[in-house]
Parts: structure tokens; sequence; C-alpha cells
């Protein structure tokens, strides 16, 4: 191996030394300690040391990095306590996610540092956000992100190369290619030379380096970073290494072949980096001898210390809390002039009013800007804000959402359009593993809106017409809402851009140009989580939202013999228990009614709730009428059966007669 140390003068490199031989020492110490049995699982690290450490210390205090679970180095140098690090690994109340998640996979915005998820290839989407915040800011930073070779597989990888590509984000990709993804081996995972070559399909600079080779990951990813902070533009840099230990430790490593671990041993990054110190006369036996003598003591201070600390207590109410971002919910009224208005005009002018009101937040969707967007609510938008803040995507709702929430990280607001509600399952685990759990992992929040145009009644067939609000309501974390009016409609995502935490904003496409409505002109709220009853009756109680709202009211307008009470939930996460529960009260007979299907729709959790709290109310069955346990059809006929408004009459009558 060959060192070039440059103008590095003896302090520099001896600083770069101890910083490379730490994280090994506290990894050593790591496996003694799994021996005795006083740890459960370690993700080594040993033997790419450097590119961990090398690239972290390329980068200024201030950029962010998003690491792996394999680089101690970047914590490490840092300069994160190595106490604070043992909390986080032993589910200390002190370590970073309080016990809720473990080894690496944690931020800090006291670090800079963003942890992975379990999924791997999500997180290079955040640096794209973190890194568009900075663009639009103006802040000359450069962004790191971490992945493997085996992640390189993933569709996250190629969505987020191309949305940095494509945008001149600041952002250099390092693939850590260590041979292995758990026991696959990398002529299993990929059919080209080199990963590295994989940059000129996105157009963008690819850099290979050997990843053992403290010195050059160091000066080429100094170089890179600097020479992005003033030409913003991804990079793609692929580090050669190793993994000498496990996928995990109880993993072993019998699935290597030992001239493997022969040839990389000569390579250790560690040993031949000290090697080259003793020739230079910047270390010798008895400097070596006291350097780790020094860490020693430190890391064995520092993990008993860690030891002792306080497990966590068990504590229903604070981790239900902890789920969202603290927000206290202050309601802006609205003005006493109103203009009549479509549902989609509505939409138009919470966006406007949101984007008018903060200035850090950023739309974005497929042809969103200068086209207007699908159904035309942000046109205009372009001329008024500036493409920089409204800004159309490749197809790549993962990398989209992603980048949403690297925005909110970076002081940033996103809202994200789904062309329709149905291309969510495309952006299905950034939303429910990445969105929904930040806050309660990490304590950061989430500020992302998704806007989700949804339902049938337009003749649009299975994939362009699903009901699919359940997918969320079912998710801790999120925030779902439903509006039936335009009033609604715009006082519920102004709520929603100003709520710090993620929220699914549903609007039924069907209603867009076939509803109209009196809406306040300007800026007002209305507030997550109350319902509206929109009638009071005693003979039953139809709960419901939004299409399912108006079939209630075409019904119950066209059947005025039925005395009934009128709950539009408006928020299905939350939702309104005291109003439902005043209704079932009121009336005794209640039924459910949604554009979703029966079985597992959010009909049977508002059903099993009544159940379970308000039996002594009830003088009949909660009854349930959603649409029909299939895809949704095309064509008008199969469409209007399929749906629950054809059901609606049956249901009423059989309830009436219990």
């Amino acid at each position: 191996m060959q060192f070039d140390r440059k103008d590095k003068d003896d302090a520099s490199l001896l600083k770069l030394y101890k910083t490379l031989l730490y994280p090994r020492m506290v990894e050593e110490k790591m496996l003694i300690l799994l021996r005795q049995g006083r740890i459960g699982k370690w993700f080594s690290g040993i033997g790419q040391e450097a590119i961990a450490v090398g690239s972290t210390l390329a980068m200024q205090s201030d950029e962010y990095i998003l690491p792996m679970h394999r680089n101690l180095g970047v914590f490490t140098s840092r300069h994160i306590p190595l106490k604070k690090l043992m909390a986080q690994w032993q589910g200390k109340i002190s370590g970073f996610t309080k016990g809720r998640d473990r080894s690496f996979h944690f931020g800090t915005q006291d670090y800079k540092i963003i942890g992975m998820i379990s999924h791997l290839g999500p997180q290079m989407a955040l640096a794209n956000g973190i890194a568009l915040a900075d663009l639009i800011a103006n802040r000359k930073n450069a962004t790191l992100v971490f992945t493997g070779e085996g992640a390189t597989s993933e569709g996250d990888f190629h969505e987020a190369i191309n949305v940095a590509s494509v945008w001149n984000l600041p952002v250099i990709f390092l693939i850590e290619n260590n041979g292995y993804g758990l026991s696959t081996p990398i002529n299993e995972q990929f059919n080209c030379k080199h990963l590295v070559d994989r940059a000129i399909g996105y157009g963008i600079e690819g850099i290979q380096l050997d990843g053992n080779n403290i010195l050059e990951v160091y000066d080429k990813l100094t170089e890179v970073a600097r020479c992005i902070r003033e030409n913003p533009r991804p990079v793609l840099i692929e580090c050669l290494t190793f993994r000498m230990r496990g996928h995990e430790e109880a993993s072993g490593t019998k699935y290597v072949p030992q001239h493997l671990f022969d040839a990389w041993e000569q390579k250790d990054p560690v040993k031949n980096f000290e090697k080259f110190l003793l020739t230079e006369d910047i270390l010798n036996d008895d400097l070596i001898a006291s350097i780790k003598s020094g860490f020693k003591t430190d890391i064995e201070q520092e993990v008993e210390s860690a030891f002792n600390e306080q497990e966590p207590t068990v504590d229903d109410a604070t981790e239900l809390n902890d789920m969202y971002a603290p927000y206290v919910y202050r309601e802006t009224p609205p003005s006493e002039t109103k203009t009549e208005k479509r549902y989609l005009d509505a939409i138009t002018e919470g966006l406007r009013e949101g984007m008018q009101r903060h200035d850090n937040l950023v739309i974005m969707g497929q042809d969103i800007a200068e086209y207007g967007g699908a159904f035309k609510i942000t046109d205009g938008f372009v001329a008024q804000f500036g493409k920089a803040r409204v800004r159309n995507t490749p197809i790549c709702e993962s990398a989209i959402v992603g980048a949403g929430l690297g925005l909110s990280i970076n002081g940033h607001k996103a809202v994200v359009e789904m062309q329709f509600a149905d291309f969510v399952t495309c952006g299905f685990n950034q939303i429910v593993n990445n969105l929904a759990k930040t806050h309660y992992r990490w304590g950061e929040k989430a500020d992302v809106v998704i806007r989700m145009p949804t339902g049938a009644g337009t003749g649009a067939g299975p994939f362009h017409s699903q009901s699919n609000e359940a997918w969320f309501t079912k998710t801790p974390g999120l925030k779902v809402v439903y509006p039936a009016f335009p009033y609604d409609a715009k006082g519920l995502l102004i709520a929603a851009i100003e709520d710090p935490n993620p929220v699914i904003y549903f609007e039924h496409k069907y209603l867009y140009r076939n509803l109209s409505g009196l809406v306040p002109d300007g800026y007002y709220t209305v507030e997550i989580g109350k319902a509206n009853v929109l009638k009071q009756g005693e003979q039953l109680s139809i709960i419901t939202y939004g299409l399912g709202v108006h079939w209630a009211l075409e019904y119950l307008n066209n059947h005025q013999e039925i005395s009934a009470t009128l709950v539009d939930l408006v928020s299905l996460q939350p939702w309104d228990k005291d109003a439902v529960t005043k209704a079932v009260k009121a009336t005794g007979r209640v039924i459910i009614l949604h554009e979703d299907t029966l079985s597992s729709g959010f009909g049977a959790e508002l059903s099993a709730w009544i159940s379970e709290n308000c039996f002594e109310y009830l003088d009949a069955p909660v009854m349930r009428c959603a649409s029909l346990d299939t895809a949704i059809p095309m064509s008008k006929v199969l469409e209007d059966s399929f749906l629950a408004k054809s059901r609606l009459a049956e249901t009423v009558s059989k309830l009436l007669a219990f």
C-alpha cells in the first residue's frame, strides 16, 4: 500500500492515525464484551475504518453525514462520547433513541449525523433533500451518504442518484464495496465490472478508491467536497475494501474463502498506516504503546460507565406522545370575506397560502411545475414562487418522499404530490418506516405533507381509483386527513403544512370540479382531529368521510322522513372520539359509511372502538356500509355497483328494522 503524505505535517498525520486507531480499539472491546455475553449483537467494521474516518474528516462539521451500521468511525470522528454511543447500543434511556432502536439506527442534529433504517437504500434520498435545502438556502455545503454494494441493487439507489443528477445536488454517494451482502458475494449481486461505472448512466462523475488507504480516501473526499460546494453536483465514489468479520458476529464467516482473508489481512488499514508512520519517524513503539494505553483506559471507563446508565422506564403515555413531534395547534380564524370556489381551487389556495406564509416550503411532484400538475392544482405556481420551490420530479415516489424528509431535517417544509393516491405504493416504505417513525426513534420531526388524489367515480379503473386511507391509519406516527368540502380542504391543508408531523392529505378527485362552496379568503386553519356534525337526528347516526359524506347527504335529503345524525370525521388519525360518542348516544344506531372496501377498512376500527367503548348506548349492532371486496372496475355500471353508495339504502333499512 502506497501512502502519499503530500503537504501534511507530522501532527496532522499523527491525528489521522489516532482517529483511525480509536474505532478499531472500540471494536476490539465490543468483541470481547460479546464473547463475555455482556452485549448481544455487534456489526463489525474492522478492516473498513479508513473509509469512515477519512471521509468524515474531509467534511465540514456543519455538513450532514448519513452513515451505515458498519461506520463507527463516522461517529467517533465527529467526537460523539463513547459513553453516549455505548448507552445507545445497550438500549439505555440516555442513548439517542431512549432504548427504542438498535446500534446505529439513529440520528443526531448535534453532530449532523443521520442514521439509517434497516432497508438501507432509502437514506440516499434523505441526503438529496438535505442537499436541496442547502442549495435553496445558498449554503455552500456538501452532503455525504454511505451505502453498501448490496444496496446498490435497490431501486432507492437508482432513484436517489438520478434525482441528484437531474437537480445537480451537492451529494457524495459513497459505496463501501466490501465483497459480501451478508453471505452473497458480489458476483451474485451485480454483473458490471465496477460499481463506479454506474455513474456513467446518470451523467455524473465516478471515482474508485482504495478504501483501506486512509490518505487516499481523505485527500480525494476533501477534494471532491471542496469542489461540489462551489459547483454543486453529485459524485459517485466506490471504495474497495473487505469485511473481515461476519455481517454481524452471529452469522460467522464460513462462506468466505480463506485466501480472501489472507489477501485482505495484508491490506489492513490501521496496520499499514501505522507502518508508514513508523518509516516516517512520526511513530515509534513507545508512542504507539502510550496511545493505545490511553485509549484502552478511556474505552474501559466509558464502557463501564454506560453499563451503569439507567434502563428505560415503562410509561405508555410517554411512548404514545413521542410518536409525534410536539405541536400546539393555534387556530387562525377565517376571514368574513368568502368566495364561491370549487373543491380543487380551495386546495390550490391552501397551497398558495402555505407557500406565501412559509418561505421554506418546497412542493414536489410529477408534472407540477409549468404544466401545473395532472389536475392543474399548481398551475401558475412556478411563475409566482420559482422552480427552486416548485419542483418537477422524475417518476420516483420513494426518492421524492425521502427528499421531503431530508428537507425537513435541514430546516425546510415539504409538500409531496402523489399524482394518484394509488402510486403511493412506490413510496410506501419511506412513509411508513421513515416519516412515521423518525420522531419516535430519535426525536426528529418529519415536516412533510403527502397529497393524495384519491377515490372512484371517474371510471379510472383499478390503478387510479383506490381508497387506500386504511393503509396509513394503521401506522402510528402519521396524521391522516380527508376533507369533504372546499372550506375544509383549504383550512385543513394549511393546518397540515403548519404541523411539523407527517400528514397524509387525501383529496377526492371526483369532488375537484363537481363540488363548490363558500371558502374564506386568505389564511385560516381547520384543526386536525375534529369532526363536523352536519345533521342532528334521533333514529340513526351515519359516520363517514370523503365522498361518503355527499352520498349520505344525498340519501338523507331524498328521505326527509328519516331523522339522522350525520358526522363527517374530516380527520382519520387522530379522529374525533368525542363526536362519535355523542352521535352514538344520540341515536343508539350507527352506520359507518366509507368508499374503501369492507374488509379491514377504516370502518372496522371505528366499529370495534364503538363496540368496546359505547356498547351500553347501542340499540342495534354497528353496521358498516362499504365498497365491494374487489379491485375497482372501470366500467361505470360495474363501478357504480362496486361503490358503497349502492348499498346505503339497504343498510339503512336493515338497521332501522333491527
